[in-house]
């Protein structure tokens, strides 16, 4: 690297991640516009090269995440005098499989609002409203997410485990009753607090499971799940899914927190099931009677050797006969033996946190929420969705992320650290 790059590279370091460059004022609304397009003032930041234009109420402080859908930054929100994160979506109208990802997940949010979900506080307005193309969402900040505390060299107690995996089962339990499976659980995906709150988030991939497409909501698309936490129905090709491949990578995700390490790091889809193999046993026929492609069928016949399973408590010494047991379950093979969310909350590794009452069921979701995912659509019609998502935000009485059951779960988490 040439001195000249270094000094670059110094500069660019000394930086703040978060510059405010200028405020300036809309134009407001024209003669027969609504309340919507309202004379507001915008603060102008630079952030990683892009900006970022925000309502003066924000004052930017630092990214704390990026990716491939845009940037989010922490905030304060000087009008509530709390911290917030807003995520800047980027280019949201370029391709209609990303612009359904975006309507889908601020969908699924808003009709979803629970303590270990990810709430959204609002979404801007756009600024033009014709020729926007980026979505500020704002949202609850959260300091940490699971991967990054497994990762670290911070202790886990056998009673952080279980509460963590208390909340991610309490979320989920919430999304399975509401016929919403995930499909990308994940340790990434669990957004963590200082105190231990958790928060699911990342719908962009989620499916709700309507009547007429039981059993089968998951195979809509190719791509379910990160491959280190994808289901072996998945892997193997299977015409049909259920909220079982959730549990699976709860699984995975239980085993990630008792070894801080992934269970099945899998190269590939073939490494993943030899993986999953080798720990497990060989599927039996009956299960790989259910796999469509021909070559994969035969893979797992004459590729896999048939050997026996390995007893959880041999791959997590450390762990409870009752963490062992419970793995055990989550990670059954055939997904019609693995356990449901209500059976894992019922486990005994959670009897001291398993509470019924402050266990709520989600709310039941209207097909036509979702009519977009069943019919040919426009990005320009996906356009005016978002919109009229954006809309409720700004009514009289906008949607609110409830926290119910806030002081029940700290009670329970004191109660659980003092057995």
């Amino acid at each position: 690297m040439s001195r000249r790059s270094e000094a670059k590279q110094a500069a660019a370091a000394e930086q703040p991640a978060c510059t405010l460059e200028n405020t300036y004022e809309t134009e407001g609304a024209k003669h027969g516009e609504d309340q919507g397009h309202r004379r507001r003032i915008i603060k102008r930041y630079r952030v990683m090269g892009m900006h970022f234009d925000v309502d003066r109420r924000y004052s930017l402080i630092d990214v704390v995440g990026r990716g491939a859908y845009g940037v989010v930054c922490a905030a304060r929100d000087e009008e509530s005098n709390s911290l917030v994160a807003i995520k800047k979506i980027t280019n949201a109208f370029e391709h209609t499989t990303y612009t359904k990802r975006t309507l889908r997940e601020i969908r699924l949010l808003r009709l979803l609002q629970h303590e270990n979900i990810i709430g959204v506080r609002s979404i801007l307005p756009p600024l033009h409203r014709d020729g926007f193309r980026d979505i500020y969402v704002i949202s609850d900040l959260m300091e940490t997410d699971l991967s990054s505390i497994i990762k670290s060299p911070q202790p886990l107690t056998d009673e952080h485990i279980q509460f963590f995996l208390y909340q991610v089962l309490r979320g989920l339990k919430y999304l399975h009753t509401s016929n919403v499976v995930h499909r990308d659980m994940k340790p990434r995906n669990l957004l963590v607090n200082s105190n231990c709150d958790l928060k699911i988030c990342d719908f962009g991939l989620a499916r709700v499971d309507f009547a007429e497409t039981s059993s089968r909501v998951a195979a809509m698309t190719d791509y379910v799940a990160t491959r280190w936490y994808r289901a072996p129905e998945v892997i193997m090709g299977w015409k049909s899914y259920t909220k079982a491949l959730d549990m699976w990578s709860v699984g995975c995700i239980l085993a990630e927190l008792l070894g801080r390490r992934p269970i099945f790091p899998g190269s590939d889809s073939q490494n993943q099931l030899m993986l999953i193999c080798e720990y497990l046993g060989k599927p039996p026929r009956e299960l790989v009677a259910k796999v469509r492609n021909e070559a994969i069928r035969s893979f797992v016949t004459n590729e896999i050797p048939d050997t026996p399973p390995i007893p959880m408590h041999e791959l997590y010494p450390d762990a409870s006969e009752d963490a062992c047991d419970l793995l055990t379950n989550l990670l059954a093979m055939d997904p019609a033996k693995r356990f449901t969310v209500e059976q894992a909350l019922e486990h005994k590794y959670l009897e001291y946190l398993h509470c019924p009452r402050d266990e709520p069921c989600g709310p039941v979701i209207s097909r036509d929420e979702f009519n977009f995912e069943r019919t040919a659509i426009t990005i320009e019609e996906l356009k005016q969705e978002i919109l009229h998502e954006i809309e409720l935000y700004h009514q009289a009485e906008p949607p609110r992320p409830t926290a119910e059951g806030k002081d029940d779960l700290a009670e329970e988490f004191d109660k659980l650290q003092s057995k």
